[in-house]
């Protein structure tokens, strides 16, 4: 190689070099403080408690001798995506809900522990430490896979168990018994996550996306920036190795209301026969035009068959 070409191609090299740390500092996303999104997104400092190791974010609503509801959200989400739902419940509902470890508010688990034995145990705390023998669980997609995971591990502190497209059964790249491989794009959120890159993520959740707010991509956005939120997120994905459902499904014997959006795009309404061939006592709504959070994108449309299923 002569020394024109050299030249040339230094050139080039150092070009692209400063390009892409132009790109790196454009693009980087740094934490945002906790006591700014506590500002925004805290309802009072009593909605914050400890219990089990980690400083929760929860709130608890509704009157305290009400039956009990438990909201549990999914993977890169909040509390807040059941705030329609808990309006609604609040009436005649003693309705919980709380961000995970390393989500929303909540602090990161001091250990990393994300693993669904850690869920159940967390879970079990929170109706230990409130003070509350049975309740209805409800969760949405990993928060659904915990709500099953818990009915069957503790079928004495169930009610009924409401699942709202719930993971866990296995799926292309999502394998029995070993964790997924993470996408460098996501292992590369920890330093840059632009909000214009994180709305077509929650958009695909959305059947008609015209519904999603910039409210919620705001909040969406702003609580990830949550010290450690990022690298939780990570965390609790690597350790997701999922088990076949059958053995826990089958050993559920309360009423169980499955509820999935018709045009759910991430886990598709095809997935609830599985659930329905191996729950003892379970029924399926199919809810019209809507995705895989249709608690968040029609709350009223979607509570009502939970109203129904809950009863006086």
């Amino acid at each position: 190689m002569n020394a024109r070409v050299k030249r040339i191609l230094g050139k080039g090299l150092a070009g692209l070099m400063i390009l892409l740390a132009g790109l790196a500092v454009l693009l980087y996303t740094p934490d945002r403080p906790r006591a700014a999104l506590e500002a925004l997104y805290l309802r009072g400092p009593g909605d914050q408690v400890d219990i089990a190791g980690v400083r929760l974010h929860l709130r608890d609503e509704g009157p305290r001798d009400g039956p009990a509801i438990v909201l549990l959200h999914g993977v890169g989400s909040s509390l807040h995506t059941f705030d329609g739902w808990a309006e609604g419940l609040a009436a005649t509902h003693r309705v919980i809900r709380y961000d995970m470890p390393g989500a929303g508010l909540s602090g990161p688990d001091s250990d990393r522990n994300y693993s669904d034995e850690r869920g159940v145990t967390q879970l079990l705390a929170v109706l230990d430490h409130l003070g509350i023998k049975r309740a209805t669980i409800g969760g949405n997609s990993i928060g659904g896979r915990l709500a099953w995971r818990f009915a069957a591990a503790h079928p004495d502190r169930m009610e009924r168990l409401v699942l709202i497209a719930p993971d866990g059964y296995a799926s292309p790249g999502f394998d029995y018994g070993k964790p997924p491989a993470v996408p460098f794009v996501l292992e590369a959120m920890t330093y840059a996550l632009p909000k214009w890159a994180l709305r077509p993520n929650i958009a695909a959740a959305y059947a008609d996306p015209s519904r999603l707010s910039d409210a919620v991509v705001e909040r969406y956005h702003a609580l990830l920036l949550a010290p450690g939120n990022r690298q939780a997120m990570l965390d609790r994905m690597r350790q997701t190795v999922l088990v076949p459902p059958e053995p826990y499904l089958q050993g559920i014997k309360v009423q169980v209301l499955l509820l999935w959006g018709e045009n759910d795009a991430m886990i598709p309404v095809a997935n609830a026969q599985d659930y329905l061939a191996n729950l003892a006592n379970a029924r399926l709504v199919v809810l019209p035009s809507l995705g895989h959070v249709p608690q968040e994108e029609a709350p009223a449309v979607s509570l009502q068959p939970v109203l129904e299923f809950l009863g006086p």
